[in-house]
């Protein structure tokens, strides 16, 4: 790692751990889990698209599985937050934190995400995700047993830092990152190249700390599948789905590398800049 590196992830701890004393006083409400969802709406998403994953939040939010599952729990609660994403300037508080502890309070947080209007950006920065996520824990008057942040998208970062440098600054804070990658090869406006191996991406790039793991989405349309088993999962704090890889046990361990390289996202952007002129639309 560069020095710029270890100095960018000392900085964002610092500032974060700051924040969180500062707000301390707001923290009493214990709960079993503080969830950041950070969902992908980068130039590769499409509207159609954005609208799918919006509404598998939605409808898994409220599924009675995962109700029992936020039920079942030392606390019987968790604190949830909605972000979208997209380049590094685009991120988005969809819903600020919300107590889920029943059907009610999760309908309410449902109908807070499904009625904010969806706005799609350019570029793809998972670091810039979880950048815009840190600071938020400790902040909403919760205190969590766990906390996580959920990153969903169909493409690997290619704007803003670079997205170890980012995970590793969540791991450095007790914060495990889980993945719900969708594979899809289907072309988008922008004709920009889709990853094929993301699952691999997100294994050895993305994910970590305590019990971190992924769900695979295989295409927008199962999405919603996913999300709903990612949840009770997440929740009961059990990573052993199908088609989930393991990621570290400690934080600041990654036992897979990805053998094409963490900044494949950025290489891929600038080999698409130049076939195109330079120029991003």
């Amino acid at each position: 790692m560069s020095q710029r590196s270890r100095l960018g992830i000392i900085g964002l701890v610092a500032a974060v751990l700051a924040l969180q004393m500062a707000t301390q006083v707001l923290a009493v409400e214990p709960v079993d889990l503080e969830l950041v969802l950070a969902v992908d709406v980068s130039g590769s998403v499409d509207q159609d698209e954005a609208r799918l994953q919006r509404d598998g939040y939605v409808a898994a939010l409220t599924d009675p599985q995962v109700i029992d599952a936020i039920r079942g729990g030392l606390h019987g609660r968790v604190a949830i937050a909605y972000v979208e994403w997209a380049g590094y300037r685009h991120r988005r508080l969809v819903a600020d934190w919300h107590l889920v502890r029943d059907r009610p309070t999760a309908e309410a947080l449902a109908r807070r995400i499904a009625a904010a209007p969806i706005a799609t950006g350019v570029s793809t920065s998972i670091s810039g995700a979880i950048h815009f996520a840190l600071p938020m824990f400790g902040a909403g008057g919760f205190q969590g047993e766990r906390r996580v942040i959920d990153i969903s998208g169909d493409g690997p970062n290619n704007d803003g830092p670079d997205v170890t440098t980012a995970r590793d600054a969540a791991l450095a804070m007790g914060v495990t990152i889980n993945g719900l990658p969708i594979l899809n090869d289907r072309p988008n406006v922008a004709a920009f190249p889709s990853l094929d191996d993301l699952d691999e991406y997100y294994d050895g790039c993305v994910i970590g700390g305590p019990g971190a793991f992924m769900v695979v989405a295989q295409g927008f349309e199962t999405f919603a599948a996913a999300v709903k088993r990612k949840l009770i999962l997440e929740i009961a704090a059990r990573p052993e789905p199908v088609r989930a890889i393991p990621a570290s046990s400690a934080p600041g361990i990654r036992p897979v590398a990805y053998d094409r390289g963490c900044d494949i996202g950025e290489r891929q952007l600038r080999q698409y800049l130049r076939g195109r002129g330079g120029m991003m639309e």
